[in-house]
This record gives structure tokens, sequence and C-alpha cells, in this order.
């Protein structure tokens, strides 16, 4: 049996969880497809948190899209910054971005520029993201109302995001 003190964290963590989530603050979702792959799998559950304040690059959020469904993809541009992709590397306003998340080369080459309330987003699988800022253009961050911050299943993969 688990000491008191870890019965007690653990029943206070899952109230808070169910206080939040009953209040609109917290959603779960299902990883469906690989294009956060490796960061993300498919069948992974992870936990999001409405967004409030500013987003930071590397975080990755939920965007909302017109026919209902729902993507989820790394922020990798920050308003009125501009994104270009040449070589298969992300440069930002001319700097070459270090992405320990990113896995294979990024292609096609564009450019971006992102406006005062806008935000470029891609999957960590370049090869397998389709549907993010290199095909949709730049994310105005309405759309990007949640934020991921943990994944609870598998057990093996349990965490922070």
């Amino acid at each position: 049996m688990a000491p008191k003190k870890t019965r007690l964290a653990l029943a206070a963590a899952l109230a808070a969880f169910s206080y939040a989530g009953l209040h609109g603050k917290l959603r779960r979702y299902e990883i469906a497809e690989s294009s956060m792959q490796p960061s993300l799998q498919p069948g992974d559950y992870v936990i999001a948190q409405a967004r409030t304040g500013t987003v930071e690059r590397g975080h990755v959020v939920i965007i909302a899209r017109r026919d209902g469904l729902e993507l989820v993809k790394r922020v990798v541009g920050l308003p009125l910054e501009t994104v270009t992709i040449s070589n298969g590397q992300v440069n930002l306003n001319g700097a070459l971005l270090a992405e320990p998340w990113a896995d294979g080369p990024t292609r096609p080459d564009g450019e971006w520029q992102t406006g005062t309330n806008e935000i470029f987003v891609l999957g960590d699988n370049r090869a397998l993201s389709i549907s993010d800022s290199r095909v949709i253009g730049p994310v105005p961050l309405d759309k990007a109302a949640w934020r991921v911050v943990a994944r609870y299943w598998p057990p093996a993969g349990v965490g922070r995001i």
C-alpha cells in the first residue's frame, strides 16, 4: 500500500484535475496521427490547458480549424517574425533555429511573415506533417486556445510536454 502522503498527493492532484476539467480549463486529447513524432505518438493521450497569456516558442498547441477538426502542432514562429525555410532548415529573422524536437529536414523552401497576433506552427515530423503553417500559413493566436501540458497515457510516457 502507498504511504499516506503519496495517497494524499494523488487525491489532491485528481481533485485539482477534476475541478479544472469541470470548469473548462483542461481538456484531454488522443493523438491520432504521426505529425508530432517522436514527441507524441498516435495513441498517446494528453492533457491540454486553456491558454492564457503569451505563447512561447516550443509550446505544443491545439489549433482549431474552420472545419471543426483540431490539429496538434509546435509553435516555431512568434508574432512579427519572418520564418524562412531553406535547404531543409528553419530560420527566424535570418538566424538558424535550433530545433531539438524536429525529425527530418523541413521542406519545401519558402518565407512567411507572422502578423501582430499570429504564430507559425510546424509538426515535429516534418515529412508527415501536411497541415501546418507551410500549408495553411500563419495561425491567428485565438485559434491556438489550448496548450498541451502533459501526456497521461501510455504509462511509459507519462509526464510534462
